[in-house]
């Protein structure tokens, strides 16, 4: 195989070179003469020739040996990058500057003689050190976000799964949508009239399951840290295969070393003196007395004290609403699942005190999301139809008057047009909506 060359010459050509330079520092050696500052300085600036001309090549050729003044030559370096090359050039120079302060020197060399050694340049010879960059000062802390994401879609989506593995991967799916896009509240409500899905309790699955309460039964465990499911989830048929799903890794969902201002627990079934609080499991190497009493199996949010790195045999703690840690630090702690009975009762029976200012529907047939511009809010809610669409939906609800979407919603948007597909399952809307309207969501939501 060929070796390439680089533009200084044929490799035989650089051997007959390096050869020659050789015997110089040999005849050098043996009559102990350094020569002039001169032919010093031309040596030097040969090196810096060889040098820049060393950067472009292609093969790994071994360095030039330079002649500098000192009793041995350097050993021969092999090159690894063109950074290499350049502090060696640094090398030279600054043995060049040690003799000029000893010696003088009438040339016009660019560096003052008593003037101190630039620092070496960076990877990027163009770009410039700044020096200062360790006083900036760290960026602001991320403010409390006070605005709420609801998402609102039809339990029936899982009717259209094959498989109950096919329905727990569908639930997976719709549960990472929400946590990658900060969605705080998800409300499955029922799209086929005379079906119940309401109850004190998720009674069990049978060939003719309720799929509204599969799917918020499977949200609701992958919401939950993994060291509260076991307290929190008895052994259900709708669960069987959730652990195979992948898991949504949120704020809240900690590891046992990590130190952090809240946490979430269970009340645990311990015996306290009346008045004295309750015992909560948060997941670490100790219990965390909370200054409220709570009934066993209850789940909190946990405001751990500054001392929470005491020797005592248990931490400290104040039970919070989940809603603090977004509001002061602006971190997401998870969605809430609520169940609605119809389409109507999901603004009827809405979480919020002052109901949800801002309603969005999503249709093939509603306008541009580009075209639309949002006014500020606090509360928003994003609907998503079933397996035909929103407007089935809306018609099959015998509570509202009105039939015509349009009038329904604030924003009646089509977030995929132009789809290459004749339908675009709700799983995959989702992502797409979310997508889509997230910078508009978080420029006009409300933040005090």
């Amino acid at each position: 195989m060929k070796r390439k060359t680089g533009d200084i010459g044929s490799l035989s050509e650089g051997k007959k070179e390096r050869k020659r330079k050789r015997l110089s520092f040999k005849k050098r050696k043996s009559t102990g003469n350094l020569g002039s500052l001169a032919s010093l300085a031309s040596s030097v600036t040969s090196v810096e020739t060889v040098l820049s001309a060393d950067d472009e090549r292609q093969d790994n050729q071994v360095l030039e040996t330079v002649h500098i003044p000192s009793g041995k030559p350097p050993p021969l370096t092999p090159r690894t990058t063109s950074i290499t090359s350049k502090t060696k050039f640094y090398e030279q120079k600054s043995l060049l500057l040690d003799f000029k302060r000893e010696f003088g020197d009438d040339g016009d060399d660019e560096t003052p003689t008593n003037s101190p050694l630039p620092p070496p340049p960076p990877a990027d010879p163009t770009e410039e050190v700044d020096s200062s960059i360790s006083d900036l000062p760290l960026p602001p802390p991320i403010a409390g976000r006070s605005y709420t994401v609801t998402v609102a879609l039809p339990g029936s989506i899982c009717d259209n799964a094959q498989s109950p593995q096919l329905r727990s991967y569908l639930a997976g799916q719709v549960a990472r949508a929400l946590a990658i896009f900060n969605v705080d509240e998800v409300v499955i409500f029922n799209d086929k009239p005379g079906v119940k899905v309401k109850g004190s309790m998720f009674e069990g699955v049978t060939k003719k399951t309720n799929a509204n309460i599969v799917l918020a039964r499977i949200l609701q465990y992958l919401e939950t840290p993994q060291y509260l499911r076991k307290a929190l989830f008895p052994h259900h048929p709708d669960l069987k295969f959730a652990g195979l799903l992948n898991p949504l890794d949120c704020p809240h969902h900690m590891r046992a070393t990590e130190i952090a201002p809240f946490r979430e627990g269970v009340v645990v079934k311990r015996p306290v003196k009346k008045g004295k609080g309750s015992f909560v499991d948060c997941g670490i190497d100790k219990e965390v007395r909370i200054d409220k009493e709570l009934e066993p199996g209850t789940r909190l949010t946990v405001r751990m004290s500054p001392d929470e790195e005491s020797t005592g045999k248990h931490y400290k703690g104040v039970a919070v609403s989940p809603d603090t840690p977004r509001t002061e630090l602006g971190t997401y702690w998870g969605y809430r699942v609520r169940l609605a009975e119809s389409f109507s009762t999901v603004f009827t029976e809405c979480s919020y005190k002052d109901g949800y200012d801002l309603t969005i529907g999503t249709s093939d047939k509603g306008d541009l999301v580009e075209k639309t511009t949002f006014r500020h809010f606090r509360h928003v809610i994003v609907f998503l139809g079933g397996l035909q669409g929103l407007e089935p939906v809306i018609e099959a609800d015998e509570s509202l008057q009105e039939a015509d979407p349009r009038t329904m919603f604030d924003y009646y948007l089509n977030t995929c047009p132009n789809q290459g597909s004749r339908t675009i399952r709700t799983e995959e809307a989702l992502l797409i909506t979310l997508a889509s309207l997230r910078q508009k969501i978080e420029e006009n939501g409300l933040r005090d």
